[in-house]
Formats: C-alpha cells, sequence, structure tokens
C-alpha cells in the first residue's frame, strides 16, 4: 500500500491495492500468467510491448516491494502536478488510474494495470521532456526536429535509476527553464491578487506632461516594479527612467516616450504574459538537450543573433528576420555552422528569380541589370537575345547571380550552415534597417548589423589575429570560403518571453503570430490558465 495522494479539488484517493483476500500478487502467481497479461494490454508492436518483452515481463509498477511502491506514488505525484509545468492536466485520467489500481482483484487485472501506469508514463515523460505538441502541425514555420526519446528508453531509465531520480532529469536542465518555472509561479500568484490594476488610456505622454493620465502611467510601472511609490502628476526624470526600463525589457526603443506601442504593451495583462510563459516552457522542451559550449543563437522576436560561449553571452548583434509574408517569414530549426564565404556571390533563390525578376525581364530585358543570368554551364546570357515571354515560374531555364561587391545583397560576407530552407546568417547593404524597431525585411534569411565582428569572434577559436586574417582575405575581392575548424550548433528560436542574464524577465511582440498558434494548440490539448484575469 502506497500513502493517499491529495488532488487539487480536495478529494483524496487511496492509490494502493486493496488489502483483501481477493487481491492477487503478480509476483507469487505463476509467472506465466502474468506474462500474458500483460502481453495481451500492451500495444502489438509497440515500445511498450518490446521493453517487457526484453525485460522478461517483470512488473515495474504492480510489485509490492518498497520499489514499486515508491515507483507508483512518484507517477500519481507527477500526474497530479503536470500543470506545474505548463503541461496539460489530466486530473479525470488520473482518477481513472486510481480506481483502476483500488479494484484490481486477479492476475489480469494487474496486466491491464501495469500497462496503464506505463502508458501513463509513457505520456508523461514524452511531454516533460520534449512538449505534448508537435510543431510542424501547428505552423508551417516551426520546422524543428524534435529530438524524442521513445517509450522503451523512458522505461529504461526509469528503471535504471534510483529513488525516482528519473522523474527528476525530464524537464529541460537549463538555467532559462528553470528561470521561467519561478517567473510562471510569480505571475500566477500576482494573477490571484487582481494583477498590475488599472490600464492606461492609449495617448502620448513625454517627460514634462501632467495630469491624470500621467498618474495612470506611473501607478501602472509602480505595480509592475519599475518604480517606487509616489502620488506625483507629473512625468519627471524618475518617471522617465522606468518608461525606458519597461522599453528595454519589452524590445522597444528606449526613447522614453510612452506612445501607442509603449501603453499598448504595458497594458497587457498578467494573464496574457503568463500565457507566453506557457508557451515559452514548451519551446524550450523542444530545444537539442545539448545546445553546444559554444552556439549561436537568433531569437527571432528580439531581432537579435548571439554567440553563447559555455552559457555567457560573448557577442551579440542586432539582427534583421523574414518579411512577415507566408514566403519569407523565417524558418525555426537548428544546425551546426561549417563555413563562411568572404566576398559572396549571390546566387538568386529560384522563388525569388519567378515571382520578383521574371515579371520584370519580361517587361524590360535590361531589368536588374546588377544580376548575372547565367545558363545550366554557368555561362553569362545576353540579355538581348532571349525572348522572357516565353518563360514562366515553372520553365524559366536560367539562374541568376549577383558578384561579389560592396552593394551584393549578401553584403561582404555570409554565415553557412548548409539547410534544405537556404537560411543563413549575411551581411547587407542595407544598413538602415538595423535602425528600426521592429525588423522583419528579408526573405528569410537573418542578416547581421555587425558582420565583422561576428566573423573575427567566430575566426577567435582559430586564427591568432582574427581581423587581419579575414580582411587580408576580403581585400582580394575573391569571393573565399574559410572553413570552421570546429563546426558551431545554431538555434533559430523565437521567444516572446525569456529571462535575461541578471534575471530580469523580458517580453517581446509575437511578430509571426506563432505563439498564438501554439497556445491555442497548448488550451486544445488541456492547458489551462488561472481563472482570474489580471
Amino acid at each position: 500500500m502506497f500513502s493517499g495522494i491529495r488532488t487539487r479539488s480536495g478529494i483524496i484517493f487511496t492509490a494502493c491495492f486493496l488489502a483483501s483476500a481477493s487481491v492477487v500478487n503478480a509476483d507469487t502467481r505463476p509467472a506465466t500468467a502474468f506474462q500474458m497479461a500483460v502481453a495481451e494490454f500492451a500495444p502489438s508492436g509497440s515500445g511498450i510491448a518490446e521493453f517487457y518483452r526484453e525485460n522478461g515481463f517483470a512488473p515495474v509498477w504492480v510489485g509490492e516491494t518498497p520499489l514499486h511502491s515508491a515507483r507508483r506514488a512518484r507517477l500519481i505525484q507527477a500526474l497530479l502536478s503536470t500543470d506545474m509545468h505548463g503541461l496539460p492536466q489530466g486530473s479525470d485520467s488520473i482518477q481513472s488510474l486510481v480506481e483502476q489500481m483500488q479494484e484490481a482483484r486477479t492476475t489480469r487485472d494487474l496486466g491491464a494495470v501495469e500497462i496503464s501506469l506505463t502508458r501513463a508514463f509513457a505520456e508523461y515523460a514524452r511531454n516533460l521532456q520534449s512538449g505534448a505538441l508537435r510543431p510542424s502541425q501547428i505552423d508551417d514555420g516551426l520546422v524543428r526536429k524534435v529530438q524524442r526519446a521513445s517509450t522503451k528508453e523512458h522505461l529504461q531509465g526509469l528503471i535504471a535509476g534510483e529513488n525516482g531520480s528519473y522523474f527528476d532529469q525530464l524537464a529541460p536542465q537549463t538555467t532559462q527553464y528553470r528561470a521561467l518555472m519561478k517567473h510562471k509561479l510569480v505571475l500566477q500568484d500576482l494573477i490571484h491578487q487582481g494583477g498590475w490594476g488599472p490600464t492606461v488610456p492609449v495617448a502620448k505622454l513625454e517627460y514634462g506632461d501632467t495630469g491624470p493620465n500621467v498618474i495612470k502611467l506611473r501607478n501602472r510601472l509602480v505595480s509592475m516594479g519599475y518604480l517606487r511609490p509616489t502620488a506625483s502628476p507629473e512625468f519627471d526624470a524618475a518617471l522617465l527612467g522606468a518608461v525606458q526600463a519597461f522599453q528595454t525589457d519589452h524590445g522597444l526603443a528606449p526613447d522614453g516616450v510612452a506612445g501607442q506601442g509603449t501603453i499598448s504593451e504595458l497594458n497587457r495583462s498578467a494573464t496574457d504574459r503568463l500565457r507566453a510563459v506557457y508557451v515559452a516552457l514548451e519551446r524550450e522542451r523542444w530545444l537539442p538537450r545539448e545546445r553546444g559550449e559554444r552556439h549561436i543563437l537568433v531569437n527571432q522576436t528580439d531581432f537579435s543573433a548571439k554567440i553563447v560561449d559555455d552559457g555567457l553571452v560573448t557577442f551579440e548583434t542586432r539582427a534583421v528576420i523574414g518579411k512577415n509574408t507566408h514566403d519569407r517569414r523565417s524558418p525555426e530549426f537548428s544546425d551546426e555552422m561549417e563555413h563562411m564565404v568572404i566576398n559572396p556571390s549571390w546566387y538568386v533563390p529560384r522563388s525569388i528569380i519567378t515571382k520578383e525578376y521574371l515579371p520584370q525581364l519580361q517587361s524590360n530585358p535590361n531589368a536588374v541589370g546588377h544580376i548575372q543570368i547565367t545558363d545550366r554551364s554557368g555561362r553569362q546570357v545576353n540579355r538581348g537575345a532571349v525572348d522572357f515571354t516565353q518563360f514562366n515560374a515553372r520553365n524559366f531555364p536560367f539562374a541568376m547571380r549577383q558578384p561579389p561587391s560592396k552593394s551584393n545583397a549578401l553584403g561582404l560576407v555570409k554565415f553557412m550552415f548548409p539547410n534544405k530552407y537556404n537560411i543563413y546568417l549575411h551581411d547587407t547593404p542595407q544598413k538602415s534597417l538595423f535602425a528600426r524597431e521592429v525588423r522583419a525585411f528579408s526573405h528569410g534569411c537573418i542578416r547581421l548589423a555587425d558582420p565583422f565582428d561576428f566573423a573575427y569572434a567566430l575566426l577567435a577559436k582559430q586564427e591568432e589575429n582574427p581581423k587581419a586574417f579575414f580582411q587580408r582575405v576580403l581585400a582580394t575581392g575573391k569571393e573565399t570560403t574559410v572553413q570552421l575548424e570546429q563546426h558551431v550548433p545554431v538555434h533559430l528560436i523565437y521567444r516572446t518571453a525569456y529571462v535575461g542574464p541578471k534575471g530580469e524577465v523580458q517580453y517581446r511582440r509575437d511578430v509571426y503570430d506563432r505563439d498564438r498558434k501554439i497556445w491555442e494548440a497548448l488550451q486544445k490539448a488541456g492547458v489551462a490558465l488561472p481563472d482570474v484575469q489580471g
């Protein structure tokens, strides 16, 4: 017997096998009877069936040793606390499991209980370790391949562990995940207390202003922890600093002016922010467990690219991501950077050729004159000898290339992690775009504000003087591939809620509307937030 478990609704279920003469002990009956029962209820051809065959059909859960009892208790406890991780809640299924255990009377019943507990454990372990959702089923930009352990691997890990240690290893063991979990509890407590109070009227407020709207702005920032309590009606230096701090934490231009964009973000409820944290937890579960001691992290919603060494950001630059249209949004995935190309040519993607350049060439053969048109052998084509009106998107027979130059669409360097999506990081001649607050303008690739410094940081691991090496190659004007002696993992992520290096909570706008879709999918899967709005 193991101890009673109290559900959130206050109902106590004693999850045990009733101590009566009718209860059958699987360990004292002939093994074949239990084996037959387990084989009957284990899904045919599944990892569960394979595990039990290889394990001699020994019970994982229904034995009466202290180890089996502890496993059952730990599983029920875990299933009752799924909401702690923002996972689907299954109170009804837990009650059904407990009732099934209480009502077991025959060896066959125990075989059914064994498999039911294993199914529940497998689903819990899968959801907590690698997420409850399948990214590719939510949005076509979520092309991330999630590393999922098999049911057999989860069960092997469980029986190999001691004192339920495997349960403690399932959630991501990252600083980010732990920080998000902690902030989730803070937000839930805040929501139960009523949230951040009254919202602020959407009207431009700036330094020197006075009046009731300034007081409302001040009160909102006080409740959010950006300002000490005061009743001053004036937009003074202290309020200016608080507005700037809020803007920084929310990816806004820190100009200290509370305009429409700033106030709109300021008025977002604590419940809305909690949704973002739930989605961030799910996204964190999708990422590879091993990120790489050195890796590159591109957060699309933050419009930034970072180099991370041993958990510390050692380089950071602004980035431009894909435009918010169906065929241009930057996808999310992980890969490995293998090399950089200095003085790159731009080999125009087929989609751009047919959608953008072909219509121009049909109107004027001399259009886009900075781009070379080449045949299948790479030889330049005489535009004047081609009737472009005879071609369409399917039969256009040529390729297009922009030679290396300062005006090249890729700038003077690109960073390659070869992938089927044709996504990479690169320089750009359009430097003015980096001054924008929302930087979604590209065809999908990631443009960097400081590509040379990014290159120096990467080359520092293999060149004594990386800057001199880079500049020497650049000065040749020739397209040159430089291999990275150590490949660097690249993670293109999309995080609207995350915790910064100093523990500060950062929020960003859902530029591609992906988090809304993920939240809706989580709700359908059974995830629920506190009832109180704030």
